[in-house]
């Protein structure tokens, strides 16, 4: 993750603007500056809202002021967030969609690490200012054909929540910007930030992209119980840590037994089986960065690379094909 400047995230919006497309996503973004500085760190976010007028309209009929201009030019990391509007009107207001597209086709994705972001309908403006020539996107259904309309040139991917193609990340609308926000987070800030913003949320499930599974250090955090969050919390932040189950008990104040019962009930797990779990994807995280697999086990808190292979061994099958495959070659399986 990124330890630099706080990214600009810029949303732009539009007239008729579809509230929840933009306004889940950056409360998201502002939660995790909430997290990131209880924590001691800084903010890794600077939140903008940008439009071709000072105000606009929202879908609920909400006025949104104060919007800054559509920027000459953009911070170096920034972050474009392209929202969208009702299907009923997409096109009700055409002179400031020409004037975003217009704005549009001065950003170019990958040049100085500029994301592009696209929630819902935004995708349809961001094929026509060009900028998904040659890229995999999807939108909300109800857009999917007009998208693939505007030109061959996007590949046009149906049925997913969010799309990721090098430096453009599209999402299927509403909620799904949530998910894809909560996705960006965990790569910019780790995943316990992820799921301590998603649990303030009071999201009950995270859901992802082309992986069938999602990462252990996400996949056992949909419940509420706060006593198990606060185990979870506490291994996630120091994995490397001498866990016992009596150690994990105290944390959540409760006894070792109740513990359990309360781990198998909210996540299907039991505590020990959730450190292993979580020590398990570090131990992948480090071997993608290429990391021998002694450092990948000491990283992620095995006590030496036979127990970590050992670990893996006994995964076996309930690992993700490609997580397996990856990991497995690693280890020398």
């Amino acid at each position: 993750m990124r330890q630099s400047a706080a990214i600009d995230v810029l949303f732009v919006i539009l007239p008729d603007t579809l509230l929840l497309d933009w306004a889940g996503p950056a409360e998201a973004i502002r939660i995790a500056n909430q997290v990131a500085e209880l924590r001691g760190e800084q903010p890794r976010f600077q939140l903008r809202f940008a439009g071709p007028r000072s105000e606009a309209r929202s879908s609920v009929g909400a006025l949104i002021g104060n919007l800054e201009p559509l920027p000459t030019s953009l911070p170096d990391g920034s972050w474009v967030v392209l929202s969208g509007s009702p299907t009923i009107s997409l096109h009700a207001d055409a002179s400031a969609d020409k004037a975003i597209v217009k704005w549009l086709t001065r950003v170019r994705p990958g040049d100085r690490d500029i994301r592009l972001i696209t929630i819902c309908s935004g995708a349809v403006l961001a094929a026509r200012a060009g900028l998904l020539k040659g890229r995999s996107a999807t939108t909300h259904h109800q857009h999917l054909e007009e998208l693939g309309s505007i030109g061959s040139d996007c590949k046009v991917v149906s049925n997913r929540v969010f799309v990721n193609d090098g430096p453009v990340w599209s999402s299927a609308g509403i909620t799904a910007g949530i998910d894809l926000a909560l996705h960006l987070i965990g790569l910019e800030c780790g995943p316990t930030v992820a799921a301590r913003v998603a649990e303030t949320m009071v999201l009950g499930v995270r859901r992802s992209t082309n992986d069938p599974q999602i990462s252990p250090l996400l996949a056992h955090r949909n419940h509420l119980h706060p006593a198990v969050h606060r185990v979870q919390d506490a291994v996630s932040e120091a994995p490397t840590r001498d866990w016992t189950l009596e150690r994990m008990a105290r944390v959540a104040h409760t006894s070792s037994r109740h513990l359990t019962r309360l781990f198998i009930e909210h996540t299907g797990a039991t505590p020990l089986q959730y450190l292993r779990a979580v020590r398990l994807a570090l131990a992948e995280m480090s071997l993608r960065a290429g990391h021998s697999v002694t450092r990948a086990a000491e990283l992620a808190g095995f006590r030496s690379d036979t127990q970590l292979r050992r670990a893996w061994r006994d995964l076996g099958q309930h690992g993700t094909p490609s997580t397996v495959s990856r990991a497995a070659a690693q280890l020398g399986q």
